[in-house]
Parts: structure tokens; C-alpha cells; sequence
């Protein structure tokens, strides 16, 4: 049977409906939290480590929580870290009706929230090559699905949602999100069981935790693919930090502008989600994903050319087309190749990577912007991503990835679960 006619199992829809309603709530809170951080303080540096505090658990635990989740079941790791964000946001819930929240209540619990969000997003990572088989195309169409449902509900439902239920009470936005992190931990519990990897040699956490890391390092394809995102983290955080300044002087937007040219991105972001597929199986996942870095880093160059909102609105699709298809087609090559056993692993490493790069790239546009104008981040990023793609290009080619395809194809694991049908090991596009 063809791997375009196969079906994803049923276990899959659990997974992603999971993941969707989790989003949501993270949609809700992502707009919620600020606006709620400003009823208690007007302090920028305030407002800045309860945003940062999200953030900082990828920072000091990424690799070590990749090789927890290594060690555990990954269904009971999800489960169990949504069950215990939806009781971790009912002590600011509970604190708001009181009178007793603060600013330090709210930056640890947004740091514990992230904690729960490591591991949730790693075991997820890890759990999905299991559950189909380790199937490149099905990894594919099934992560177009995941990065699509997460863009439209944490991207356009959440945040409108999480302002408007912040006007009927401080507490309304963290319990509706309480409330999506149980029904996922309830969807994801009912998720059918898959084989456990191998385990190894018993190794100390730390000693396990490098092993992954190193993994990465001496892998160049792997390599590759983790460097892609983290330059692309310095780049895109430094446009961040100014675009809103940016659209306000420059394009002569006002805030309701503003909020449109953030809907375009994320309207390019679903459409490149949607057709990461079909380009890869046309032009090879490697030259796809060069082709698609080489998008954003012109995009961006547009956007900094950009003379007036409409073509900033365009540029802005674009991009957000070329990292859509990226965000599916290198995680989805990353399931297909990685032993199961470093699964957890190497998917932290890559993300700590990225993470760690984001505040460099926010100061940074901050800097460049102080010291010479609103439009030289935005040039600098253009040339940070277009360095990249001529760096990473033959690190991710389409050689080096139908090796890594051909070399991953006898591995152990055993067909998707709960399907009818046998998979090929390995297939390619």
C-alpha cells in the first residue's frame, strides 16, 4: 500500500485533539498572563521575569528532562505533567479571588507551568515515532497536523479568548485553561500503550543526559537541524523585539494594524504547515528545508525593505509559510532517524538550543535598534538566516538525508499502533 494512502491510527486523534485543547489553554494564558501581571505591577523588569520565567526551565533542565523522559513511560509522563499543570494553575486561580496574588507567585508558577511544559513537549516528541511506526510520511502528515491545530488555537483563538475572559475576572482565564490541561491529561491517558525502548547499561542522569547531547554534536544532519532553529531564534526574537516600534513609526500602524500583521504570520504559518508535505515529497526533505530557510531569510529582508503595511503584511506570510513548513518537516525527519531509545534526548538538546539562543536574539535587536535604527535588526536577522541556509545546506541535504532514512529503516519498533495496516520501516517520500 502506498505511504500517502495510509491511515494514521486511531490513537493519533486522541493525541491530537489533546494537544489541541491543551494549546488552546495555552493561547488563553499567553495573553492572559501580561495582562494580568500588569494588575499587579508597572515595573518593566517585573513584567520581564514573569515572561522569562517560562522560558528558563529549557535553560537549566532541557537535556537532563530528556533523559527523564528516556527513563519513564511517555504516555504516564504527559499524562501526569498536564494533571499537575491543571492543580498548579488553581493556586493563582485561587490567589486572585483571595486578593493574595503577586508578581513572585506568578513568576513560579509560570516557571513550574514550563517545567510541565518540558516534559509534556519532550515525551509528546518521543511518543509520536512510537505510535506511528517511525514512518517518515506519516510523521510528516501527521506533524503538518499538530503544527496547524497548535498555530490556529494558541495563534487565533487563545489569545482573543484569554483577553476577553480576563474582563470577567482575574481568575476566569487560568481556570479555563486548568480545564484544558485535564481534558488533555484525560485524552492522553486513554492512549493506546507502545513497546518501550531498549533500556541501556544503568547509567548515572547526568552521564545519560550528556550522552544525548553528544548525540547531537557528532552527528551532522542532526546537527544541522538543531542549528536551524536556534540562529533562527536569534533572528526571529530579534525582529520581535522591534516590530511592534517598527510597525508603529515606520508603517504608521496603529495597535488593531498591529494585531493583523501578526494574523498574517500565523495565516502563513498554517498554510506552510499545510503543504510541508507535498514539498517535501517534490523536492526531497533536505532541499525542502533549505529551500524553506531561504524563504524566511528573503522574507525578512522584504520586511525590513518594507515601505508601507501591506507589503510588511506579505512579507510577514511568508515568513511565517517558511516556518510552518520547517517546524513539520525537521522535527518529523528528527522522529524518523533518532534511535528510540535517545528519543527524549536529542528532541530536548534541539530545543534547549533554540531556547537558549531566544534572549541573545531579543537583545540584540534591542541593541542594534538603540544604536542605529528600527530597520538594521531586521537586515541583521535577514543575514543571520540567509548565512544559516548556506552554512546548514549540505549538513541537511537530500543525501545526507535518505543515509540517515536508509540506515533508521531496520529498526525494532514495530508498526503504528492500533493499525490495521503493516508500515515500511524507513519509508522514504
Amino acid at each position: 500500500m502506498s505511504t500517502d494512502m495510509k491511515k494514521l491510527p486511531a490513537g493519533f486523534g486522541r493525541l491530537w485533539t489533546a494537544q489541541t485543547v491543551s494549546s488552546l489553554g495555552d493561547g488563553v494564558t499567553h495573553a492572559a498572563l501580561p495582562l494580568l501581571a500588569l494588575t499587579l505591577t508597572r515595573d518593566p523588569m517585573a513584567l520581564a521575569v514573569v515572561t522569562a520565567a517560562g522560558t528558563l526551565p529549557w535553560v537549566l533542565f532541557g537535556v537532563l528532562g530528556g533523559a527523564l523522559v528516556d527513563r519513564w513511560d511517555r504516555r504516564s509522563t504527559m499524562w501526569i505533567a498536564d494533571a499537575l499543570r491543571a492543580v498548579l494553575l488553581a493556586i493563582p486561580a485561587v490567589a486572585s479571588v483571595l486578593d493574595l496574588l503577586s508578581v513572585p507567585l506568578l513568576a513560579a508558577v509560570t516557571f513550574l507551568l514550563g517545567l510541565g511544559g518540558l516534559l509534556f513537549d519532550t515525551a509528546a516528541t518521543a511518543y509520536l515515532p512510537d505510535l506511528l511506526g517511525r514512518d517518515p510520511a506519516l510523521l510528516e502528515r501527521a506533524n503538518s497536523r499538530l503544527r496547524g491545530a497548535q498555530t490556529a488555537a494558541s495563534g487565533f483563538v487563545g489569545p482573543p479568548a484569554g483577553s476577553a475572559l480576563l474582563a470577567l475576572g482575574r481568575a476566569v482565564p487560568l481556570v479555563a485553561d486548568a480545564v484544558s490541561f485535564a481534558l488533555s491529561a484525560l485524552l492522553v491517558r486513554s492512549l493506546p500503550a507502545v513497546p518501550r525502548s531498549v533500556p541501556e547499561a544503568r547509567e548515572s542522569l547526568l552521564r545519560q543526559a550528556r550522552s544525548g547531547a553528544a548525540y547531537v554534536f557528532r552527528d551532522r544532519l542532526l546537527l544541522g537541524l538543531a542549528l536551524r532553529p536556534a540562529v533562527g531564534n536569534i533572528a526571529f526574537l530579534a525582529v520581535e523585539t522591534v516590530l511592534a516600534l517598527f510597525a508603529h513609526d515606520r508603517l504608521a500602524v496603529d495597535d488593531v494594524g498591529y494585531g493583523l500583521l501578526l494574523t498574517a504570520e500565523a495565516t502563513g504559518g498554517l498554510l506552510g504547515a499545510g503543504i510541508a508535505t507535498f514539498l517535501g515529497r517534490r523536492l526531497g526533505t533536505g532541499t525542502a528545508l533549505t529551500c524553506t530557510a531561504a524563504v524566511e531569510g528573503l522574507a525578512i529582508l522584504g520586511l525590513a525593505s518594507a515601505g508601507n503595511a501591506y507589503v510588511a503584511g506579505l512579507a510577514l506570510a511568508v515568513c511565517g509559510a517558511g516556518m510552518g513548513a520547517t517546524m513539520v518537516l525537521g522535527p518529523s525527519l528528527r522522529q524518523a532517524i533518532v534511535p528510540a531509545h535517545l528519543m527524549g534526548r536529542v528532541a530536548s538538546t534541539s530545543r534547549m538550543l533554540a531556547m537558549c539562543a531566544a534572549p541573545f536574539g531579543a537583545f540584540l535587536g534591542g541593541w542594534l535598534a538603540t544604536a542605529y535604527d528600527l530597520r538594521t535588526p531586521l537586515y541583521v536577522a535577514a543575514g543571520l538566516l540567509l548565512t544559516m541556509t548556506a552554512v546548514t545546506a549540505t549538513m541537511t541535504s537530500n543525501r545526507r538525508v535518505e543515509a540517515a532514512l536508509k540506515a533508521a529503516a531496520p529498526a525494532d519498533d514495530p508498526g503504528p499502533a492500533e493499525s490495521a495496516e503493516p508500515v515500511r520501516q524507513g519509508a522514504s517520500d
